[in-house]
């Protein structure tokens, strides 16, 4: 009897090998960071796709089995994240907290702000309140970890708390912490969107496709988070999976530029497609000013004029960024690059002129389009080769 207990203890139920324990973990992490990416953000926040009961279902309860999170708490919060982004009523940006306690204290936030009744009030709306979530998933929401404790311990033995705490610390950790924190303050970005959010890595594979955040601010409400032909949303693919299943349905993605080869003259069709392609179009513009500086900086470097090349060299890394986004000594650097380089000014300028264009909402579409025809022609006009050319592709949008 008492060797019967040692060896459960010692492995379980199962019997399994360490690499197949190893293996187990990885499979249910990975389905754990699906269920919050697929059916807690994606669906239930941002309503970017439907799900079948079913399998809506089947998401809830494994999140109630290995996170405890309760589906409205969850969604309330990050729609106040996107809401109040970087601002002191942000519930987690490393902005205004600090990266080290979003990082390594993401899940403390979310409690913090979980007991806010406000925010519940105000942005819980539309997710699950039916019986098994009140008297079950919202009320006990502990129950469910500390069955899957026991779970873990009957199947492994004792290394099954191992994995039970790496499944209890998978979601605060990668999501609540990393996304939300290193998300917010290092790495590349696509789009220039209102706030810090970056793309962690192209490759969107280990939390889920979290990792294009740049992406998703800029595109809220899209079903699909990948958006260079180099990067790549594992998310999404179990979307498309599940829509071949008839599981999922797919409400909005990202758009994409639809160009009309032969198409000169700016309509009200035109107008349409620039303002819904707006981060695409300035992202675009952002890089042919980028090539422009740089271009300018080897002229300069050509001439031998190396103190001027060192004063402008620094330009690089933000002379391509909004005005408000510059710190007080770069503005004050703009005049002298202005005046050694009128290229870089009309540069400059056009930048300026084309984000004012879906910023004024108190402009009939009419008038929207005929300065957005005026642009082009100034940048037609400029004699700035790049500026030509990309008006010629701004009038083929369709």
């Amino acid at each position: 009897m008492l060797d019967s207990l040692l060896q459960f203890f010692a492995h379980g139920v199962l019997d399994l090998s360490w690499w197949q324990i190893v293996l187990y973990t990885l499979v249910v992490t990975h389905i754990t960071i699906l269920s919050t990416t697929i059916y807690l953000h994606r669906c239930q926040a941002h309503r970017a796709l439907d799900l079948h009961p079913a399998i809506s279902h089947l998401f809830r309860f494994w999140l109630w089995a290995t996170t405890g999170m309760v589906t409205k708490e969850w969604a309330a919060i990050h729609r106040k994240h996107h809401a109040k982004c970087e601002t002191e009523e942000d519930p987690h940006s490393p902005q205004t907290r600090g990266l080290k306690k979003v990082l390594f204290q993401g899940a403390e936030l979310y409690r913090e702000e979980a007991r806010n009744e406000e925010t519940m009030k105000k942005f819980g709306h539309g997710t699950p309140d039916d019986w098994l979530e009140r008297n079950i998933y919202a009320r006990y929401n502990i129950m469910g970890v500390s069955l899957l404790m026991v779970l873990n311990v009957a199947m492994f033995g004792l290394v099954g708390l191992s994995v039970w705490a790496i499944q209890m610390v998978w979601i605060p950790f990668w999501a609540a912490g990393v996304v939300n924190g290193v998300g917010h303050f290092f790495g590349y970005r696509n789009f220039n969107c209102e706030d810090a959010s970056t793309n962690l890595f192209p490759l969107g594979l280990l939390i889920g496709g979290e990792e294009l955040h740049n992406n998703h601010h800029t595109y809220a409400t899209s079903a699909k988070f990948s958006n260079k032909w180099y990067e790549f949303d594992i998310g999404w693919m179990w979307i498309r999976v599940l829509s071949a299943c008839k599981l999922a349905h797919v409400k909005k993605i990202a758009p994409t530029p639809k160009l009309l080869n032969g198409k000169t003259a700016i309509d009200l069709e035109t107008l349409q497609a620039v303002l819904s392609n707006r981060y695409e179009v300035m992202e675009r513009y952002t890089s042919t000013l980028r090539r422009a500086y740089r271009q300018e900086l080897a002229h300069i470097k050509s001439l031998g004029a190396s103190d001027k090349y060192r004063e402008f060299k620094s330009g690089r890394k933000w002379f391509h960024k909004d005005e408000a986004a510059l710190a007080d000594k770069q503005k004050q650097q703009l005049p002298e690059i202005f005046e050694q380089s009128s290229a870089l000014r009309t540069f400059y300028e056009l930048r300026r002129e084309l984000a004012t264009i879906w910023e004024r909402s108190n402009v009939s579409r009419e008038q929207l389009v005929l300065q957005l025809q005026a642009w082009c022609q100034r940048a037609e006009q400029s004699g700035i080769t790049a500026l030509q050319d990309f008006a010629i592709r701004l009038r083929r949008y369709a």
